[in-house]
């Protein structure tokens, strides 16, 4: 249960007078229409609050009135599994961008971070998260390295992550890898043994994982997954155990596939996720709240969305006295104009209120906090590689076929698609833009290996230059995807020259670039400054490269090196089929 304000006998005592009626509250929702969570239906009433907890529910008086008569009261919203990092922003300042729209707590994986820095990349997590009125709980990274074959900058073990779970807001291991279970390694398991051992929750980690596998999977006591694409992958997993965490993010868009399961009693065991967004997704269209918005439009009961954003988030990560408007619980509560659109007015923490009209009242981003540099060297100098040249790209082998991932819209699932070389000298051997194949690459840049995995891409059309990224999910090496060799080792170059980011560049010539000095996927400048500069990327990308607008550039390319999501991805040792776990030839 997370930690709050000490509780003193004379507190007791004082909301025992408020909830009697003998004092006044602190504060009243008067008349108030609220969802109740625990019977799923619209209940009428004072909201009495004191304290920051709500001791009353029925006729009451307080020192702070307010007339809810035209409004719904509905708990504020929780975030099941997400990487604060994905947003590129400090957490401080990710607060800012969801408590506006309704969030009261996430559950965070920082493996993002601790695939850059190891145990200091969570540290730093931890003490930028702290003592903010978001409640931020974070499990313990299980994927340092996600798979054997990726190159990290950190390896956390199982001793690693048993330091973690003493520590205030660490509520248990993040999603375990179905790899590394279902393959009986060792380290894999102890880190699951460990957590149960400590009374800590399991999140996992399956994509197209079913049958006998599936339940090896389960079996080391894990609870959750979050990979499901569709319904009838949810209602398996959901028989054998595990409760389902329904994915919406700026990539992975798993909503519509599994609306299904907003229907009892599948609802029950299911909550709401994000997963990964960027900051222009949170700020134009929201966050969990987003996601509620559009289950009501695809024919979900307001209140059983309401539900699976809140208490059932609560009720599994128990945070006890999160997700529901009850005597007891927090008063973390939105108040919305209606339940058709889920458009947020007001937004209250422990009875303060924190945002209006999706604008925060106070912004800790704007709070001076400055940690150690020294400290967290590996979070702020974490490149250790050698500038690149245009014959670091050139492959070392001719052949009469080569292998590309082929891109799947609505998502990160990829296929292998095989084309017959045709020679074309205005482009590498192999780039083939009239049949929209490009080069991709990833090249290793934490210790300074040289390795460059060299291959082959289709589905992003991209016409002209190239885009690299330091964000690539989960080891964050430098991936890139270009047309000629000359513009992928510019923008590979820049990004490392610059501490890491995104780079744009066309015939030599830098067209665009945004910084992420945080360990290469993150800055601490403002959310308005990154997406001014991510717009601008994107525009350019789109425009001038000619990339395909369904997909987002940087995000998708972030999952392109993810070795554990069907079927084919790349890594500094090249193609890799996921299935097999196995790295392929780009040529045969």
């Amino acid at each position: 249960m997370p930690k709050g304000k000490l509780v003193s006998l004379g507190r007791f005592k004082k909301r025992v007078l408020i909830a009697e009626n003998k004092v006044k509250a602190d504060l009243v929702l008067k008349n108030a229409r609220y969802i109740n969570v625990f019977t799923e239906t619209i209940e009428t009433g004072d909201i009495a609050v004191s304290d920051g907890y709500i001791v009353g529910i029925g006729k009451y008086e307080g020192k702070v009135e307010i007339n809810c008569k035209n409004k719904i009261v509905a708990p504020s919203l929780i975030d099941g599994h997400v990487h604060l990092e994905s947003s590129m922003v400090s957490p401080r300042c990710f607060r800012d961008l969801v408590v506006p729209h309704g969030t009261c707590a996430v559950i965070a994986d920082p493996h993002e971070i601790a695939n850059v820095s190891g145990l200091k990349g969570i540290d730093y997590i931890l003490e930028m998260t702290d003592n903010l009125d978001l409640y931020v709980g974070v499990m313990a990274s299980s994927c340092v390295p996600t798979t054997p074959l990726d190159e990290s900058g950190a390896v956390l073990k199982s001793n690693d992550l048993k330091k973690l779970y003493k520590r205030d807001r660490i509520l248990g291991l993040a999603e375990v890898n179905s790899f590394g279970i279902i393959d009986r390694n060792e380290d894999s398991i102890q880190k699951c043994v460990d957590a149960i051992n400590e009374g800590k929750l399991i999140d996992g980690h399956a994509p197209a994982i079913s049958g006998n596998e599936l339940n090896a999977f389960i079996s080391p006591c894990i609870s959750t997954d979050h990979e499901c694409t569709s319904f009838d992958e949810a209602v398996e997993k959901m028989k054998k155990g595990l409760w389902i965490e329904i994915r919406e993010g700026t990539a992975c868009k798993d909503l519509e596939a599994l609306i299904g399961l907003f229907k009892a009693p599948y609802s029950e065991r299911c909550m709401l996720v994000t997963d990964d967004n960027h900051p222009d997704t949170l700020v134009l269209k929201g966050h969990i709240d987003k996601i509620i918005r559009k289950a009501i439009k695809l024919g979900a009961d307001p209140i059983k969305a309401i539900k699976m954003g809140s208490l059932n988030t609560a009720t599994h990560y128990r945070l006890y006295n999160y997700g529901a408007i009850g005597v007891g619980y927090l008063a973390n509560f939105i108040l919305l104009d209606d339940l058709e659109t889920f458009k947020i007015n007001e937004v209250y923490l422990r009875g303060e209120l924190v945002a209006k009209n999706y604008k925060p009242l106070k912004k800790y981003s704007s709070k001076s906090i400055t940690l150690s540099k020294e400290k967290y060297k590996r979070v702020y100098k974490s490149f250790n590689m050698k500038d690149v040249t245009e014959k670091n790209f050139a492959l070392k082998k001719v052949g009469k076929k080569l292998r590309a991932i082929e891109l799947i819209p609505g998502g990160v699932l990829t296929n292998e698609k095989e084309f017959v070389i045709s020679k074309n000298e205005k482009y590498p051997y192999g780039v083939d833009v009239s049949r929209d194949i490009a080069k991709i690459s990833v090249v290793e840049r934490h210790k300074k290996t040289g390795h460059i995995g060299i291959g082959f891409i289709t589905g992003f059309k991209i016409k002209k230059g190239a885009i690299a990224s330091s964000i690539g999910h989960d080891s964050h090496n430098i991936i890139v995807v270009g047309v000629n060799d000359k513009d992928i080792a510019l923008a590979t170059n820049l990004v490392k020259n610059i501490n890491g980011g995104l780079a744009v560049v066309l015939d030599g010539k830098v067209l665009g670039k945004l910084q992420l000095e945080v360990a290469g996927i993150m800055t601490e400048k403002d959310a308005g400054h990154v997406i001014k500069k991510l717009e601008e990327l994107k525009d350019i990308a789109y425009g001038t490269l000619g990339m395909d607008k369904q997909f987002d550039p940087f995000m998708t390319l972030a999952f392109m090196q993810l070795p554990v999501i069907p079927e084919f991805k790349i890594i500094p040792k090249g193609l890799v089929k996921v299935s097999e776990q196995k790295v392929l030839d780009a040529i045969f």
